[in-house]
């Protein structure tokens, strides 16, 4: 089996996947000094843009192809290389399409998507001047682009309002929920599709804290909150996207209404890929390569299914003991160390919530 992977930044969190499973790797980059390309069999530098990956693809005649990318800016591309490269080629593109990307990677298109699925989201309105302004304080300001909390405010004000159209001319204007967010990665392939155990990400906060700085745990135990309710919420979502790969659905929960709101949907991996694996066992990026080797079925993810309690953790700089060979595997592993240095962060798994915060202390 011959598998193009495209991207190198996150080829080492599935390097000794790929390799258990016998198959000749090549990958693409367009950064001959990125990270990681020492481990497949074969690289090739090519261009930005998805007609050098393409003709590698073609050139090797691959069986599968697997897009990497963990950015927003790409997807659009890689969705259209899917269509023609399945359509003409007829070889699998494990990724979005184009329908899916394009609902998702626009904030705006997204929630009127959930308007027409009927799937509460919290009430906003398209500003375009602070006059407009009928929600009321405090509200959050977003651009229809973007990812990782860029551009996002938590206004409480009219001139925090003000300030925020002085860079930009439109904003997507949501009430603020205060209450938990929550995240649950959706695997979906060939029109099947199954949500994974929701993680929650901590509480909403009016100073807008990024994700990054916050302790998350897994599973997600919000008093008042039904995980059935989020997956089923989740599935549902990914259904009427009807696309292949990975969906990350973030949502938040107001205790006060007793409600779960949907927010947004990435369809790339995510940044809690690692805590969803820790928490059930299902490695998302390994199941974008059983994907692309036929071995993806709701069946197997079954099989696989684990239960354990999890943690992630920010460190900066890792200092604590060395994990096991493969060190992005919790094969053989309780924890895994991940992120670039200065920032990076430590994802711990145990069978009991005892044992974790035992571990966590020992690791931090």
């Amino acid at each position: 089996m011959k598998v193009l992977f495209i991207g190198s930044r996150l080829y080492d969190d599935l390097d000794w996947y790929v390799k258990s499973k016998d198959i000749e790797s090549i990958l693409t980059e367009s950064n001959e000094e990125a990270i990681n390309l020492d481990l497949p069999n074969q690289v090739f530098i090519v261009p930005r843009g998805m007609d050098g990956p393409k003709q590698v693809a073609l050139m090797h005649k691959v069986d599968a192809i697997v897009p990497l990318i963990g950015i927003d800016p790409p997807l659009i591309d890689i969705a259209h290389m899917k269509e023609e490269v399945e359509t003409e080629y007829g070889i699998p593109v494990v990724a979005a399409g184009v329908r899916a990307v394009e609902l998702t990677s626009d904030k705006i298109k997204t929630k009127r998507f959930y308007e027409e699925i009927d799937v509460a989201t919290p009430n906003y309105q398209i500003l375009h001047s602070p006059d407009e302004l009928a929600l009321e304080f405090p509200v959050v300001l977003k651009q229809g682009e973007g990812q990782g909390g860029k551009d996002i405010k938590v206004a409480k004000y009219i001139d925090e309002v003000e300030g925020y159209f002085n860079e930009f001319d439109e904003a997507l204007c949501e009430e603020f929920i205060e209450g938990a967010e929550i995240s649950v990665e959706v695997l979906g392939f060939n029109g099947e599709f199954v949500a994974l155990p929701p993680i929650y990400k901590g509480e909403t906060t009016l100073e807008g804290t990024h994700p990054l700085n916050k302790i998350k745990s897994g599973p997600c135990m919000v008093e008042g909150l039904d995980n059935n309710l989020v997956q089923h919420t989740a599935y549902k979502i990914a259904r009427n996207l009807d696309s292949d790969g990975i969906f990350e659905m973030d949502f938040m929960y107001s205790r006060k209404n007793n409600q779960l709101y949907a927010i947004e949907v990435n369809t790339r991996p995510n940044g809690t890929r690692y805590l969803t694996t820790a928490t059930c066992g299902v490695n998302s990026l390994c199941e974008l390569v059983n994907m692309a080797i036929g071995e993806f079925s709701l069946a197997n993810i079954s099989n696989k299914l684990q239960y354990y309690y999890s943690a992630e953790i920010p460190v900066g700089n890792y200092q604590g003991p060395k994990p096991n060979e493969p060190i992005k595997s919790f094969e053989h592993n309780d924890f895994v160390v991940h992120g670039p240095e200065g920032y990076q962060r430590v994802t711990a798994r145990a069978n009991s919530k005892e044992e974790l915060d035992e571990l966590v202390d020992k690791l931090t």
